[in-house]
């Protein structure tokens, strides 16, 4: 899928389900495709748009779909204000997102009701974001980035457990902050987790360092018997595991999910640029695409690999559209 970062894919009863940034950061769109391949053609529909002010206004980054207890939900990040724009131009102001919970009871999420569920409490007030939920032994938890003032850098991972899907039932634990230097690269930060239960143990991805060439994938594993709340049931890699290839013009592989194909393989989802050179202001550049590879296992450990080369036509860096040049719901440039 061209120009969606950040992607989320979830597969329910043999649907395909899609989200992602949209460029303009104005909306929370959905796919859906009876398979992988049918995506990029499928219809987008527009299920949500920002407020016109106040705390959902600005920067809508990152959902995810999830679906929990017969119920959709969708996490996502919103700011009141931050970054440049058109309309004020030589503004800029330092990020301050929190996390939000969108909830749809019908059956059809692309035609059902989404109500707003408000902003997930997540202990205290400071940037946040990059929300993903899972169910292990019949409990849900929350795994997200954000900034700890006291500790350097701009976003570590943490995780609680959830009395409901949008509150949670256990304060905050940290699990990982940019400590390694392939983390640390352009800026310090841990973002975009995702998580895999598969083979009695559950790998959590996460994205590190800034949003260029140097973006990466990184991992922590437990045991699935673990109490995933204590840190010293985690593992951390101390490479990262998924990196930019430039034998296959791929930069900045990463904010992965993971979903399966119909034979039942794991697949890796995250989203790259295929290019190095970014024209103007990074945040606006709307060329990540979403791309999607089989992972393979060996004996219970992920292939982790290399990013395949695009079968797809994707934009170069003299293509770039402006956010606001995009056409509307159209996923091409």
């Amino acid at each position: 899928m061209l120009q969606r970062a950040d992607p989320c894919v979830l597969r329910v009863d043999g649907q395909y389900y899609f989200t992602g940034s949209y460029p303009l950061y104005d909306r929370i769109v959905l796919r859906r495709a009876s398979s992988l391949e049918d995506l990029q053609a499928a219809d987008e529909v527009t299920i949500w748009t920002k407020h016109e002010s106040g705390p959902q206004s600005r920067l809508i980054w990152a959902p995810e779909i999830h679906r929990v207890n017969g119920a959709w939900y969708i996490y996502y990040a919103a700011a009141p204000n931050g970054a440049p724009s058109a309309d004020e131009p030589g503004t800029a102001e330092t990020f301050n997102h929190r996390v939000y919970c969108l909830e749809c009871t019908d059956a059809d999420p692309l035609t059902g009701t989404w109500v707003e569920r408000g902003q997930v409490d997540t202990g205290w007030e400071s940037f946040a974001l990059d929300a993903t939920s899972f169910v292990h032994n019949g409990e849900q938890y929350l795994v997200w980035a954000q900034q700890d003032l006291a500790i350097e850098g701009n976003s570590n991972l943490y995780i609680a457990r959830m009395d409901n899907p949008w509150t949670l039932g256990t304060p905050a634990v940290l699990l990982t902050r940019p400590e390694f230097e392939w983390e640390c690269q352009v800026f310090s930060v841990n973002e975009g987790a995702s998580v895999l239960i598969r083979d009695g143990r559950i790998f959590l991805t996460y994205s590190a360092s800034g949003t260029g060439i140097e973006y990466a994938m990184g991992l922590l594993t437990a045991s699935a018997d673990a109490d995933l709340l204590d840190p010293a049931s985690w593992q951390k890699s101390l490479e990262p595991v998924f990196t930019s290839d430039p034998s296959v013009g791929i930069y900045g592989p990463g904010h992965n999910s993971f979903t399966e194909d119909a034979d039942g393989n794991t697949v890796l989802v995250y989203h790259a640029r295929t290019y190095t050179t970014i024209v103007g202001d990074p945040l606006w550049e709307p060329n990540r695409q979403a791309c999607a590879q089989v992972l393979p296992f060996v004996d219970g450990e992920p292939q982790w690999g290399t990013p395949a080369p695009l079968q797809r036509p994707a934009p170069t860096a003299t293509d770039v559209l402006p956010a606001s040049g995009l056409p509307e719901g159209d996923a091409a440039a």
